[in-house]
């Protein structure tokens, strides 16, 4: 088949550590281009980088397509963002959006912005119109998804505020439980030896020091020294595993889940072969509920994309 031919449509996923981009096949959905850029976080991340981020992802998904507009032009594009959704940087994400687009010279019939919840629902088995969604990763957060749609959220507060059971409340409480070994407050834990090695010693202003010297969110970084532990037979790492799952299992219990549904769970913590995946599994079964895993939402912007406008 003449690759010019076919009708084009990109899905995108811009999440707070990377900003994914595929380029695929309306009719089948078959992928045509991929592109990686930086963070896409719609609140956070500086609107400048944000639409050099969105098109170095673009470039590279469209790398090899024929020039836009010609008969291969393409027709639609969904793009999810984290901190995009109602009420969040939906607004900043649109501008990023349409700048970013005309910086790589695409111009599609139609372009359309959501929350990563949306798209991180739409890539579960079978594309589902409703039912849950959870994303732990950086941060974490769940979701009722009604056609398509968000109707209901629970947490995705922030690094300040909530996000329980994320990897930056994995990395905060893996340095507090340092912290309360170092001041005789709470057990030895084997966490000291890495945390040490990472902040340059093992006294409390070390610690102290390297958790405000720069943005909290890098504490996310942490939470595979925790995973590390925990599997290495670490009592407090263990338990620090198990509140992060009893915090995800919490955020899907206020969304009054019904026997049955779709539970579509993503993120670093919980996408396929997730540390925390086996513990969530266990908590939300008495719910009657099994999570499905997917690895990001590009797979949901694609499907949303390639829907009739």
């Amino acid at each position: 088949m003449n690759e010019s031919r076919i009708q084009r449509v990109i899905g995108i996923d811009a999440g707070g550590t990377r900003t994914r981009a595929r380029l695929a096949e309306a009719a089948t959905g078959r992928t045509l281009g991929e592109g990686t850029g930086g963070p896409g976080n719609a609140l956070s991340v500086p609107a400048d980088a944000l639409v050099r981020h969105l098109a170095e992802a673009l470039r590279g998904a469209l790398s090899g397509s024929p020039p836009p507009g010609g008969a291969g032009a393409v027709a639609a594009v969904v793009a999810g963002f984290a901190g995009g959704g109602p009420g969040g940087g939906g607004e900043r994400a649109e501008g990023a959006l349409a700048a970013a687009l005309a910086e790589v010279g695409a111009g599609p019939a139609r372009t359309e912005v959501r929350g990563d919840a949306e798209v991180a629902f739409a890539a579960g088995p079978g594309a589902p119109a409703d039912g849950l969604v959870l994303i732990a990763g950086t941060g974490a957060a769940g979701a009722r998804v009604a056609d398509r749609r968000l109707v209901c959220a629970v947490d995705g507060d922030g690094w300040l505020l909530g996000d329980a059971g994320s990897g930056f409340w994995l990395g905060r409480e893996a340095l507090r439980a340092v912290l309360r070994a170092l001041d005789g407050r709470g057990p030895r834990t084997a966490l000291a030896a890495p945390v040490a090695e990472l902040c340059g010693g093992l006294s409390k202003e070390r610690v102290v020091g390297f958790a405000y010297a720069a943005h909290p969110v890098r504490l996310a970084g942490l939470s595979p020294l925790v995973v590390a532990a925990a599997g290495a037979g670490d009592a407090v790492a263990g338990r620090l595993l198990d509140r992060a799952a009893d915090e995800l299992a919490a955020t899907v219990g206020a969304l009054e889940p019904r026997p049955g549904e779709p539970l579509v769970v993503t993120g670093g913590l919980l996408a396929p072969g997730g540390p925390l995946l086996p513990r969530l599994a266990d908590r939300v079964r008495a719910s009657g509920l099994v999570p499905s895993s997917v690895p990001d939402g590009l797979a949901g912007a694609v499907s949303l994309a390639r829907l009739p406008a």
